[in-house]
């Protein structure tokens, strides 16, 4: 899979990650950082033995926005390829969110609110990219970052 650079998408960049195993990440340098989740997703990407190669923010998928109802870009936080329990290759597109913006009953503000409900038709045209591409597409949440129920 080659390397792609097709933007930021507008957001703000708040760190930059330098992977030790730069034979496992097929994206695009400096690998941009939006919280310290993403970090975190960052380093265990790089250093576990089953992901095969990654990359952040390497692909851009369009959907269209539901307030402006025009064509936008999403671009998903990650692409990760890695060799699951049965030693079979896997492909996802992963997401990293806070739940209150992937959980109806967790978004307590209007702007939270505002969030969940583009998300979805971002994640609507990721799923259905993930489904026609032999991928999957998921959201994680802190609760699956840092295995809170």
């Amino acid at each position: 899979m080659g390397k792609t650079n097709f933007g930021l998408g507008g957001r703000g960049q708040k760190s930059t990650f330098t992977p030790k195993n730069k034979n496992k990440y097929i994206g695009d340098y400096p690998v941009i950082c939006r919280s310290s989740w993403e970090r975190t997703m960052c380093q265990y990407f790089d250093t576990h033995p089953n992901v095969l190669f990654w990359a952040s923010e390497s692909l851009h998928i369009p959907y269209v926005n539901p307030f402006t109802k025009k064509i936008a870009k999403y671009y998903p936080d990650f692409l990760v390829i890695f060799k699951d329990k049965n030693g079979k290759q896997r492909k996802e597109i992963i997401e990293i969110k806070p739940k209150a913006q992937t959980v109806l009953e967790s978004a307590k503000t209007n702007s939270d609110k505002a969030a969940l409900a583009l998300n979805y038709y971002k994640w609507a045209a990721a799923g259905k990219f993930a489904k026609d591409n032999g991928m999957v597409f998921r959201v994680l949440t802190e609760d699956q970052i840092f295995g809170k129920k």
